[in-house]
């Protein structure tokens, strides 16, 4: 079994259990080596066991309370060597004490506890050299054991503390993660939403005003009723070709179906005067190319601003107008309708165009028109826009 496993079980005890282990260790190794004292001096009795005792009972009180922890292992310590008792264990409680004040407190307290150690360390090395030997520079080796299991315990806290800093950070990092994930698939439902919207609403209602005219005049006009089915199909197969690009985002799937360009407005105003609205189209765009983001909103915004004239207002002609200058694209498209306020289901057509154009960096603003009509105006920036 490796080390690294042991470790792992060593942490995966309870406090108190490894608490105990610990002090079973130092009691062994420090009964062996207070049993038998050098020749010569005073060999073991009541008090040194009485000391052992004591060091003992406080190292399992170590989690709770370092500092007097270190104490009384400190002054027991202290008193067998000033009692004459000579061995290499018998600081061994003292050791691990120190350890704990510097594993589980900061640095300010393990710095102050070195100092006191070290100074107490080498008085009781002065006073006791008076009686044994002393090799020149023991004091000073005094003073620098006491801070071997403090640099160790600091070591070691420093070491959990970058450990829980980067798994804190990493769970940061996973957090924000999983918020742009949530925030880039709002965005995605928000814009399939929209995109579902713009096509059943605009689609669907030219194909409903179409199908009504080619019921009315299925008997007396055959060829125009021939003409608005004809409409019917092909508007039909469009909103079915849309959905299907549309909704494959939702399978996971990148849409393979082109963006609406400009360039398709003649065909969506053919579609709209096939249900009995007459629209004139003014574009006016340029040679230069526009982005297509840009393009594709603007196209959107055209779309659902006539689909609100087809099934919102009584107007028989509506008015399109795209127009270019040096930075922005401006849409605008007013109809004649009587004058009247928007309905209130007529609300997410007129959101999701403020939407598309914000998504930009423009701005879309709509309202009644003074005498009758009501008008729809678009600007969107050329430059700058996002991908």
């Amino acid at each position: 079994m490796t080390f690294d496993r042991l470790a792992a079980r060593a942490r995966a005890l309870p406090p108190i259990v490894a608490d105990l282990l610990v002090v079973a260790v130092v009691g062994v190794l420090t009964t062996a080596d207070a049993a038998v004292n050098e020749p010569g001096y005073r060999q073991a009795d009541a008090l040194t066991w009485a000391l052992l005792v004591v060091s003992l009972a406080a190292l399992a009180c170590r989690r709770r309370w370092p500092v007097p922890v270190v104490c009384v292992t400190g002054a027991a310590c202290a008193g067998w060597a000033l009692h004459g008792h000579i061995g290499e264990l018998l600081n061994l409680p003292v050791i691990v004490a120190l350890y704990t004040v510097a594993v589980l407190g900061d640095r300010r307290r393990t710095l102050w506890t070195g100092v006191i150690a070290a100074t107490v360390s080498g008085a009781v090395a002065l006073k006791v050299g008076r009686d044994v030997v002393n090799p020149q520079g023991l004091p000073v080796l005094e003073m620098v054991w006491p801070l071997v299991p403090l640099l160790l315990g600091e070591v070691v806290r420093t070491r959990r503390e970058l450990l829980a800093e980067y798994a804190a950070r990493a769970a940061r990092a996973e957090e924000d993660r999983e918020r742009e994930a949530a925030r880039r698939v709002r965005q995605e439902r928000a814009r399939v939403a929209r995109e579902i919207h713009d096509i059943l609403a605009h689609t669907v209602s030219a194909m409903t005003v179409q199908a009504g005219v080619a019921l009315d005049a299925l008997d007396a006009a055959p060829e125009v009723s021939r003409q608005a089915m004809t409409q019917v199909r092909a508007s039909g197969k469009e909103a079915v070709r849309e959905l299907r690009a549309t909704l494959s985002v939702l399978r996971a799937a990148q849409s393979t179906a082109p963006a609406p360009r400009l360039g398709q407005l003649d065909e969506l105003v053919a579609g709209v005067e096939a249900g009995g609205v007459r629209v004139s189209l003014r574009r006016d765009t340029g040679d230069a190319a526009l982005p297509a983001v840009v393009e594709a909103t603007a196209y959107r915004i055209v779309q659902e601003a006539l689909t609100n004239v087809v099934k919102h207002s009584a107007a028989r002609h509506a008015a399109v107008s795209v127009t270019r200058d040096a930075t922005r694209l401006t849409v605008e498209v007013v109809d004649d309708g009587p004058p009247a306020q928007p309905p209130a289901d007529r609300g997410f057509g007129l959101i999701g165009m403020r939407e598309r154009a914000v998504a930009v960096g423009g701005g879309v603003t709509y309202g009644p028109v003074p005498g009758g009509g009501f008008r729809v105006r678009a600007e969107l920036p050329t430059e700058g826009a996002p991908s």
